[in-house]
């Protein structure tokens, strides 16, 4: 075995970035997103840059490690269910809405008119009848395997980019995105109530293309090719873009709501001033509610800046709810689609404007919020402590932020700290977007990110995917089936540290697979 000792000058770029924000941000500034924590004492601030600087010793494991979410880590045994666990600092009450919420986070929606109408609405066009349907027990999402096989946790996002000088304006100024096919909207959705026809189908086929490692190991990485087949209402448009996306793991999403925009901010360097060949930027997009620009941190391209924004779209698009939010009561359904314009709705003037009201959305934002992420297993092992001193020298660090701490001036509706308040949490991640190479472009834009782009997912839980979905695929579209093709496919800022993996020998490879799987 090999042992690759951590370069000194590598852990200032690595550190938790309070060095070279101040002359990374200027586009930031502009929109007055704060450059320092405002919720902490100055020595507060300071136990936290300690806390939080990267380690340069890998013969233990740090403090706290292993409670990769702080208080409200879940020391559940490990199970199928292990993703649907409550964060562990709730208290009875508060795990009362979270039961409520897993109840409509799995319920089944039918469509208009029935008798049931509380939870009639479904569509008209729709992907799934359930947010479980996609995220399988809160877990990773994955593609058809084979030819013809149903797209049950995956879509197809559908846009265009701006035409005219008028639409590059409006993304520019973050009211837009990008811009729908004018007959299919922003997602295609190939299922449909009784009485309509579904938008179309998914078509993948895959091709295998052979990659030698390092002491001549073979792997096969599976490349996909996406089409639309049986489209209903006529051809896509001629600039629409299509982006497959499964489904992400729902585990700790309130706790990276909770991170400071200044300490995520802290690590974005898109004119790579520090030379080491990583630029972060940061997603600047509309807080649904407010109109406010915020910093965007959820979705595969950082397109939502909460928990609620990212629950919210995900009822009008994937099931076809309306909500307050978002309160379209026919979904995606565009002026071209007259039949779906006229197929009945939901929405019981009794129970308010929207199929979903407020405290349907509440409850499954409270849930969505809440979702434990599972205690580490082996992080003092050897091998565990020798991939992670591997994850770091190769540069997988440089995106994949080992850890943060929470905001401490979070409060609940009863007055108590929030769950998530200051909390040391370890999701590797630096909610950036990162220009991952041609390869894995889509082609599409959504507001700053290009096609190449991508937001660094969070890693914490990735070990246990194999346990929680049954299956592994990685990835914004699954393609990856094991940790190891996720890791080849990396390109553009990743390339270095792909290379790295790639020419390291197989027991070294190995180790740092190990590590990930210890997460």
């Amino acid at each position: 075995m090999i042992r690759i000792p951590v370069s000194r000058a590598f852990l200032p770029a690595l550190a938790a970035g309070f060095v070279v924000f101040a002359v990374t941000l200027a586009a930031a500034d502009a929109l007055n997103f704060p450059s320092v924590r405002t919720d902490l004492s100055a020595d507060t601030l300071k136990r936290v840059q300690d806390v939080t600087r990267p380690t340069a010793d890998f013969s233990k494991a740090e403090p706290y490690e292993a409670m990769e979410s702080g208080a409200t880590t879940s020391i559940a045994p490990v199970s199928r269910n292990i993703f649907s666990q409550p964060s562990a600092n709730l208290g009875l009450e508060r795990e009362e809405n979270f039961h409520l919420g897993n109840a409509l986070f799995r319920q089944l929606w039918v469509s208009s008119p029935s008798s049931t109408q509380a939870t009639d609405g479904l569509g008209p066009l729709f992907n799934a009848r359930s947010c479980q349907s996609c995220h399988i027990r809160d877990g990773r999402g994955h593609p058809p395997e084979t030819a013809g096989a149903p797209a049950t946790s995956m879509v197809l996002r559908l846009a265009r980019p701006a035409i005219t000088p008028e639409e590059e304006q409006v993304v520019k100024d973050s009211k837009a995105l990008n811009f729908p096919d004018s007959t299919y909207g922003a997602q295609l959705q190939d299922l449909a109530v009784p009485g309509l026809a579904a938008e179309g189908k998914v078509a993948v086929t895959y091709a295998e293309e052979p990659v030698t490692l390092a002491g001549g190991e073979a792997i096969s990485l599976r490349k996909p090719h996406y089409a639309v087949t049986a489209l209903a209402y006529g051809p896509l448009g001629q600039t629409t873009t299509v982006s497959a996306r499964v489904a992400p793991p729902m585990i700790g999403l309130g706790l990276i709501e909770a991170i400071p925009d200044a300490d995520i901010l802290a690590h974005a360097d898109p004119d790579d001033k520090d030379g080491d060949g990583i630029r972060g930027r940061a997603a600047v997009v509309r807080d649904h509610r407010t109109g406010q620009l915020a910093l965007g941190r959820f979705g595969w391209k950082a397109q939502n800046a909460t928990v609620r924004d990212q629950v919210a779209d995900a009822f009008l698009n994937d099931i076809g709810i309306s909500t307050p939010d978002q309160p379209n009561a026919h979904g995606d359904c565009t002026a071209k689609e007259a039949h779906c314009l006229a197929m009945p709705t939901g929405v019981q003037k009794r129970l308010g404007d929207t199929e979903a009201p407020g405290p349907i959305l509440d409850l499954v934002t409270f849930y969505s919020e809440n979702l434990a992420v599972p205690a580490r297993r082996k992080a003092s092992f050897p091998d565990v402590l020798h991939g992670k001193e591997i994850f770091y020298q190769s540069g997988c660090a440089a995106c994949h932020t080992p850890k943060f701490v929470t905001r401490d001036d979070l409060k609940g509706s009863d007055g108590k700290a929030a769950a998530q308040a200051f909390q040391l949490i370890w999701p590797y991640s630096d909610f950036l977007l990162h220009d991952m190479g041609d390869r894995l472009s889509d082609g599409q834009q959504v507001g700053v990110a290009s096609g190449r782009d991508w937001r660094t997912p969070p890693l914490w839980g990735i070990g246990l995917t194999q346990t929680v979905s049954g299956q592994q695929a990685y990835l914004h579209d699954g393609r990856a089936r094991t940790l190891t093709e996720a890791i080849l496919w990396h390109g553009g800022e990743a390339e270095k540290a792909r290379n790295t993996f790639a020419n390291l020998p197989q027991n070294d490879r190995q180790a740092l697979i190990d590590f990930l799987e210890s997460l």
